[in-house]
């Protein structure tokens, strides 16, 4: 059995829900997992954002924009009157429950209740469309197999155990549809995985279920050899490690969520990336075959705060930068980059809610210099030690712009730039010309 994940922008219309339906419908018992219709999880942390602020008139009006969507989508979509009317009384009710809650005692629990409804509009609008083709289709519920423990992880053991039997429940079954994103956590109540988490869902339900693959159908033909807004003639890259595609998708490749490889990779389980506007293009695999030598792709990650600490008290000092790292781990902050010297020490961070806490604290530490508007440069590929050249390659592309730090040596398939915000674009095209020349 394959699993097969479809983002907005692949459900965002009637057509291309039917698009979706064909490549679905392919002969063979596949497991669907859908996202919410393009915008629409915009709309509803909208309503949310409404309710948390009191404005229950607000979130009405937003309500009512969105139901209007979807009954258009619907006309459009069924050509059965009765699977229409349906489909209506469906999302009726869950525009009346969107409506019901209280600008009063809106709660976090209650905004997680409200973005989990754009999921499952699209899968109940999907699978009566294919019971009205004639499909053997079964929606399932996340609700009732995909759960977080108490740490907030996929808790796969519960994942197995209660989606299998669901599963062998229906054997004449054809497509099995679910919703990507939402989950129930320890406590029994409606979470999330949260943004970009459908693609996490179906890399779970694939090692839940010991898929033959996963596939990730998005609007574009696999992951770039570089970023296509910014470069012309990118091409899609045909192979990726688990390790090279992770590295792309944390530091910007936006088409996979940096999460979704984790399972997949310790489960021996494929990941294609594809599309459904061009079914026919080889996308991109991502296994376990390593490819020996050579630079895969480039990407980049935007909104980069770098943060400086130069201090005497460095030198030849044990716990330094233990004592540095402690306070990013106290304030919840991860760290992207690091580089060090004798008498100082660079980091990037990417959340900057706590910046003015983390940079009080480093204060005691030494003098902290804050540069904004950064960008790291990611070059991905096989790139260990063996295979000489790459590194000179890459920095003499670079020649001519403006490098704050360079990382190189933490991972085998990563060397990292950090530029300013307006070098960004230079950069990229720089690295084509002279690495895919």
């Amino acid at each position: 059995m394959k699993v097969m994940k479809f983002g907005g922008t692949s459900v965002g219309s009637a057509e291309r829900m039917k698009n979706v339906t064909k490549l679905i419908s392919d002969g063979q018992r596949n497991f669907v997992v859908l996202s919410a219709m393009s915008g629409t999880t915009n709309s509803l942390i909208e309503i949310s954002d409404y309710y948390a602020k009191g404005n229950k008139y607000g979130a009405n009006s937003i309500i009512n924009t969105l139901r209007t969507k979807y009954l258009k989508t619907v006309d459009d979509l069924f050509a059965s009157e009765a699977k229409r009317k349906e489909i209506i009384e469906k999302l009726n009710g869950v525009f009346s429950e969107l409506m019901s809650f209280s600008a009063e005692n809106f709660s976090a629990e209650d905004a997680k209740v409200i973005v989990s409804k754009g999921e499952i509009m699209s899968t109940n609008m999907m699978a009566l469309y294919l019971k009205e083709q004639g499909v053997k289709v079964t929606l399932l519920s996340a609700l009732q197999f995909m759960r977080l423990n108490k740490d907030l992880q996929p808790d796969m053991a519960y994942i197995e155990t209660h989606l299998n039997p669901l599963i062998e429940a229906h054997p004449d079954t054809q497509i099995f549809i679910t919703q990507g994103f939402i989950c129930t956590n320890a406590d029994g109540l409606t979470d999330n995985l949260q943004r970009g988490g459908s693609d996490y869902t179906a890399s779970l339900i694939g090692v839940a279920i010991h898929a033959e693959e996963i596939q990730i159908w998005t609007d574009i033909d696999g992951m770039h050899n570089n970023d296509p807004r910014f470069v012309k003639d990118t091409q899609p890259v045909p192979q990726l490690s688990f390790d090279e595609a992770a590295e792309l998708a944390y530091f910007g490749a936006k088409i996979l969520h940096p999460t979704c490889v984790l399972p997949a990779k310790f489960a021996g389980i494929p990941v294609k990336l594809l599309n459904t506007m061009d079914p026919q293009a080889k996308g991109t695999i991502i296994n376990n075959h390593g490819c020996d030598g050579g630079i895969k792709a480039i990407a980049a990650k935007d909104d980069i705060t770098a943060i400086k600490i130069v201090s005497s008290r460095m030198l030849l000092a044990t716990g330094f930068l233990r004592k540095v790292f402690e306070i990013f781990e106290t304030y919840g902050t991860s760290i992207d980059m690091i580089t060090t010297s004798e008498v100082g020490v660079s980091m990037t961070i990417d959340n900057t809610t706590k910046l003015q806490e983390i940079t009080e604290q480093l204060r005691k530490y030494g003098t902290v210099h804050i540069d904004r508007d950064m960008c790291i440069i990611c070059v991905v590929g096989d790139l260990r030690m063996q295979n000489c050249g790459y590194e000179s390659l890459i920095t003499n592309a670079l020649r001519n712009v403006p490098i704050r730090m360079i990382s190189y040596g933490g991972s085998e398939h990563n060397i990292s730039f950090l530029v300013h915000k307006e070098d960004k674009q230079t950069a990229l095209q720089a690295l084509s010309a002279q690495i895919f020349k």
